[in-house]
C-alpha cells in the first residue's frame, strides 16, 4: 500500500465557496506511471520532492492514493465561447485537489487535469491523452522561465489506460498548479443567475485572496475590477512581445490572478503576422494574435458586466464607473507593450510620450517584420547581434537584405542620442546594449515542430528522452550554448503554414 503524500492543504474554497463546487473523486487507473515531475516546483511549494519521485508520486499524481488533508471539488463556472454564452461550464475532467501556502506564503491551487467524468462533464470522457498534458509542461514552463506569469505543471502521470480520439491514445493526468482557478466565468456563473449573495461571498472571497488591498478602498469591487484589468494589461503585453498566441480566449479561460491558463490550442507565431492562427477551431480569425488586445478588454467587459450589482446599487451608475476603468485597459495595456518593447529594443531610458519617437520605432520594426515575414523570435534576438555590429545574420533574415537599412539608421540614430546624453562611450554602449537585449530577447521558444516531435516521440513510442531535451531547453531561453543550436531554429515556412492544434484534448 502507497502512503498518501504529505501537501499541507487549507481549502478555503471548498470551504468558504460551497455554492460553486461540488465534491467529487478521481476515477482510479491501472497502471500509474509517472512521466514527469517538476522538482524545483515542488521544493518551491514546500513538498517533499524525493517522497514524491517515485511510486507515492506515481499514486498520487494519477489519482489512486489522494494526499491527506486533500478536499477534490469540480468547481462550476460560465463563459462566453467564441463569443456565445454558456450559462454552465465547469471542471469536466479536472477537480481541485485543495490549497498550499507555498515557501513564499503564497497560496497555491494543486489541481487535477484529465482525472475521470465529473458532473459537468457535458457527454466527454473526462480523460486526457500523454501528448496534450505534456505539453501543458512544455509550454508552462517556456512561459515561466520567459517570465510570463503562468499556471505549471507540477506532474504528469501515465494511467495506462487508452483514451479514444481520432485515433486510440496512451492516457494520463496533469497535476497543475494556479494561482487561483477563480476565472471571469466564475463571476459570470452566479451573475447570470442573478444570484448576487452568492455573486458577494466569491468577490469578497476573490479580494481576500488575489486583491486585499481592494478591501479598503471606496468601491472593493470597482478596485477589484481595476486590479484584474491591470494584471491582465500586463500579461497581454508580455504575450505580445513574445509572440505568444493562447488560442482560445474565451471568458472561462481568463484567470483573474493574471496567469496564463489552459495551454490547448496555443502556440508561439514564428513568421510574424498578427493574422497569425494555430488553433483549429477559430475558423474565423476571433483569438488571431493581433486579437488579443481587444479580446482581452472583451472579456474584462463580462466581468465588469457582472460586478455592476456589487459596485454600486444604481445600474447607471455602476455602468458609469465600470466604464471608466475598461477605458483605461487600452493606455494600460500600450504602456506595458512599451515598456517591454524599450527593453527588447535595447533603449535604457523613455521618451516623454507613449505614443511619440519610441512607439513609432516599435511599431516600424514589427511591421518591418512582419513585411518581411521575418521569423519574430530570431528578428528580436538578430537585433541583438545588429547592436553590437554584427548585422549579417539579421539581414539574412530578410529576402532583401537591404530593407532593413531605413529602420535600422532611425534605431542606431535613437541609440546615439541616449548614449550621448549619458556620456557613455559608444563602444562600451552598444556592447552592454547588447548583452542587456540578448537578456530579455529569447533564443529558444517552443518551436511548434519540436513540440510536436517531442510528443509524438511520448505518445507513440513512449520515448521520453525528445522531451525532456526540448524541456531543458525551453528552461534557458536566453542561453547562448551550442547544443541549444537546434531547438532555436523554424521549422520550414511550408510546415507552419499548415500547423494547428487542437481544443478539448
Amino acid at each position: 500500500m502507497v502512503s498518501p503524500a504529505v501537501f499541507r492543504f487549507d481549502n478555503s474554497f471548498a470551504r468558504e465557496l460551497q455554492g460553486l463546487c461540488v465534491p467529487w473523486q478521481p476515477a482510479n487507473v491501472s497502471a500509474p506511471k509517472l512521466l514527469f515531475f517538476n522538482h524545483a516546483l515542488a521544493e518551491e511549494l514546500g513538498l517533499d520532492a524525493d517522497s514524491l519521485a517515485g511510486p507515492a508520486g506515481a499514486a498520487t499524481f494519477a489519482g489512486n492514493v489522494l494526499p491527506e488533508g486533500a478536499e477534490p471539488v469540480a468547481q462550476v463556472y460560465a463563459g462566453h465561447q467564441f463569443g456565445g454564452f454558456s450559462p454552465q461550464l465547469g471542471d469536466g475532467r479536472a477537480l481541485l485537489l485543495g490549497e498550499v501556502i507555498d515557501r513564499q506564503g503564497r497560496r497555491r491551487d494543486i489541481a487535477f487535469k484529465g482525472s475521470g467524468r465529473t458532473p459537468f462533464a457535458r457527454g466527454g470522457d473526462g480523460k486526457a491523452a500523454v501528448g496534450p498534458m505534456l505539453r501543458e509542461v512544455l509550454i508552462g514552463e517556456a512561459m515561466h522561465a520567459l517570465g510570463i506569469p503562468t499556471t505549471r505543471a507540477l506532474a504528469v502521470a501515465a494511467t495506462g489506460e487508452p483514451v479514444q480520439r481520432e485515433t486510440v491514445l496512451p492516457g494520463a493526468v496533469l497535476t497543475r498548479v494556479a494561482a487561483s482557478h477563480i476565472r471571469v466565468g466564475t463571476f459570470q456563473f452566479f451573475a447570470s443567475r442573478d444570484d448576487l449573495e452568492n455573486l458577494r461571498k466569491l468577490a469578497a472571497y476573490t479580494i481576500a485572496r488575489h486583491d486585499p488591498a481592494a478591501a479598503d478602498a471606496p468601491q472593493p469591487h470597482l478596485a477589484l475590477l481595476r486590479a484584474v484589468a491591470q494584471r491582465q494589461a500586463a500579461l497581454i503585453a508580455q504575450w505580445m512581445n513574445a509572440g505568444f498566441i493562447h488560442g482560445v480566449m474565451n471568458t472561462d479561460n481568463m484567470a483573474i490572478s493574471g496567469e496564463t491558463i489552459d495551454y490547448g490550442p496555443c502556440a508561439f507565431m514564428e513568421a510574424c503576422d498578427p493574422a497569425t492562427v494555430f488553433s483549429s477551431i477559430d475558423q474565423h480569425g476571433r483569438y488571431a494574435f493581433g486579437n488579443q488586445p481587444p479580446i482581452a478588454q472583451w472579456n474584462l467587459t463580462r466581468l465588469a458586466e457582472a460586478l455592476l450589482p456589487l459596485i454600486d446599487d444604481d445600474p447607471d451608475r455602476a455602468v458609469e464607473m465600470a466604464t471608466v476603468v475598461l477605458e483605461e485597459f487600452p493606455a494600460d495595456y500600450h504602456a506595458n507593450l512599451l515598456r517591454g518593447q524599450r527593453a527588447k529594443l535595447g533603449l535604457r531610458r523613455s521618451e516623454p510620450s507613449d505614443d511619440g519617437p519610441d512607439a513609432e520605432l516599435a511599431e516600424g520594426w514589427l511591421d518591418l517584420l512582419h513585411a518581411g515575414r521575418v521569423d519574430f523570435t530570431l528578428g528580436w534576438r538578430r537585433l541583438a547581434d545588429a547592436a553590437a555590429g554584427i548585422e549579417a545574420p539579421l539581414r539574412a533574415l530578410f529576402a532583401d537584405a537591404s530593407a532593413p537599412d531605413a529602420w535600422l539608421g532611425r534605431w542606431r540614430a535613437r541609440c546615439a542620442a541616449e548614449d550621448a546624453a549619458a556620456g557613455l562611450d559608444a563602444k562600451v554602449a552598444d556592447d552592454e546594449r547588447a548583452r542587456a537585449m540578448r537578456r530579455v530577447n529569447p533564443r529558444v521558444i517552443p518551436r511548434n515542430h519540436r513540440v510536436e516531435e517531442a510528443l509524438a516521440a511520448a505518445s507513440s513510442d513512449g520515448d521520453l528522452a525528445p522531451f525532456e531535451r526540448l524541456l531543458d531547453a525551453l528552461r534557458r531561453p536566453y542561453d547562448e550554448a551550442d547544443e541549444l543550436a537546434p531547438y532555436a531554429e523554424p521549422a520550414p515556412a511550408a510546415v507552419t503554414a499548415c500547423y494547428r492544434t487542437f481544443c478539448g484534448t
